[in-house]
């Protein structure tokens, strides 16, 4: 039976949070009472059902159920997670944690989305909740902080890390959390550099998203500054810039009056910025960003990337395709796969292809360990057949075809479906067994030759494609 969470309130976060469920398999029941929610969250579940499962070469689970539920105690009942992602109002939090505590299990875990109430503060009417504290949009960044009783936190921190997220346990409660005091220091700052004309709001983003954004992404605060200190490290760096610490350099501590004439400023000027996209086309823009950087970073497991491939070793994989042979790739086709015309051109083709053959090698013992040893198998040719369209956002599941090997040789046909009665695409490759000390073709030895001619015998028998291009005599 599948597990189930209770979302209650559906605006942004909470929209948010039943994506992520969602699209992991769970079971997800919404209680809000705005009119306009079951529209709003559909909206937020298009968006994570076209960027999220680009970020994974494994299948993610099959979707749960989504139902929404006129009352908060229906919602609630039989629920092994609660969110509550109302408005940031005590008196209205108290209000729901109550009616949550009368309807969940005594099991359930009871996470609050708030962004700077502390748990001592949501349970002073008997509540036990944690503070379960995500970020925008829920469904792609992994981030959520976890202040609370440590049981209940450990407990939390567990079902988290199985849809993907990277739990972050508070270890003092304290206002804002961890990082939306960072948020608070930068806005109050950036606040000042508009109202003094220093800045607008978008040379401020240019300032972010153009340098130091891209270095937090991968490496946080602490160890930029450490690699900004040289081959002496953090010592030097403190040297170097401790002193800066006394220096007028900002405003922190100083605020500037919030009155119409600056809301006016700030507004204005980031309506000439970006006032000719919607807000879905940012949220889409955004999304594109995220999916791409987060894959960039999963390929040196940095960062959010260490948290998908993670949670990626989790997913299960397909035993065989369509076709009875076994799966080597199972994937959603990411927006930077696709091309001008809308559909996935050559490269990512091949870049899928090579995953496929990177997975059979695995599988006949030519992994990570054995390049280590000195071997490995170099592609020597590689030809495609396109037969339909692959489109953003179609599932590929790939099988691999074993046709031949003459022990230096593996020949190999890897067919790309997206849930037709034909292959999509096939793409023939020819590898050579090298010895990389000495560069040289040689012959695999021991269990990688003996597996190797084992899925050669075993799929001998498969049909064929009617022309083969490589490997074959030449006059």
């Amino acid at each position: 039976m599948g597990r189930k969470a209770a979302i209650i309130g559906g605006g942004v976060i909470g929209g948010g949070w039943a994506a992520r469920f969602l699209l992991n398999g769970w079971d997800v029941a919404v209680f809000d009472p705005d009119p306009e929610a079951e529209r709003k969250i559909s909206e937020v579940l298009a968006n994570a059902r076209r960027s999220l499962p680009g970020l994974y070469e494994r299948a993610l689970p099959p979707e749960g159920a989504l139902r929404y539920h006129a009352d908060l105690a229906e919602a609630v009942a039989g629920a092994d997670w609660v969110q509550e992602s109302v408005p940031e109002r005590l008196e209205l939090k108290h209000k729901v944690l109550a009616q949550v505590m009368e309807a969940a299990p005594a099991e359930t875990v009871i996470g609050s989305s708030t962004s700077g109430f502390k748990p001592s503060e949501l349970n002073a009417q008997g509540a036990r909740a944690v503070v379960a504290h995500p970020f925008n949009p829920v469904y792609l960044l992994p981030l959520v902080e976890l202040v609370g009783a440590s049981e209940q936190t450990a407990k939390a921190a567990e079902t988290l890390r199985g849809i993907g997220m990277f739990p972050l346990t508070v270890r003092k409660e304290i206002d804002a959390h961890i990082a939306d005091r960072f948020l608070e220091a930068v806005w109050r700052e950036a606040l000042w550099l508009v109202k003094d004309g220093i800045a607008t709001t978008e040379e401020i983003d240019e300032a972010i998203r153009m340098g130091f954004g891209l270095r937090w992404a991968q490496m946080g605060l602490f160890e930029t500054y450490r690699i900004a200190g040289g081959e002496a490290g953090m010592r030097h760096f403190l040297a170097q810039f401790g002193p800066c610490l006394t220096w007028p350099w900002t405003k922190l501590m100083d605020v500037p009056e919030f009155n119409d004439e600056l809301v006016d400023l700030i507004a204005g000027q980031s309506d000439a910025q970006s006032g000719h996209r919607s807000i879905r086309e940012l949220e889409r823009l955004r999304d594109d960003n995220l999916v791409a950087m987060m894959r960039a970073l999963k390929r040196t497991g940095s960062g959010a990337g260490g948290v998908i491939t993670a949670h990626e070793a989790r997913l299960p994989r397909a035993e065989a395709g369509p076709d009875g042979l076994p799966v080597t790739v199972e994937m959603q086709v990411p927006t930077s796969f696709v091309d001008y015309n809308g559909h996935m051109n050559e490269a990512p083709y091949m870049e899928v292809s090579a995953r496929a053959s990177d997975r059979f090698m695995e599988m006949i013992g030519a992994d990570a360990a054995y390049i280590a040893g000195g071997q490995s198998y170099f592609t020597a040719e590689n030809h495609i057949r396109y037969f339909a369209e692959i489109d953003i956002g179609d599932r590929i599941t790939v099988t691999t075809q074993a046709l031949g090997g003459d022990g230096r040789k593996l020949h190999l046909l890897n067919k790309l479906w997206t849930g037709g009665e034909t292959p999509a695409a096939t793409v023939e490759t020819l590898l050579l067994h090298v010895d990389l000390a000495t560069r040289r073709v040689t012959a695999p030895e021991g269990v990688v030759a003996e597996r190797a001619a084992a899925y050669v015998a075993a799929h001998a028998d498969h049909p064929k494609p009617d022309r083969l291009v490589l490997n074959q005599p030449r006059g």
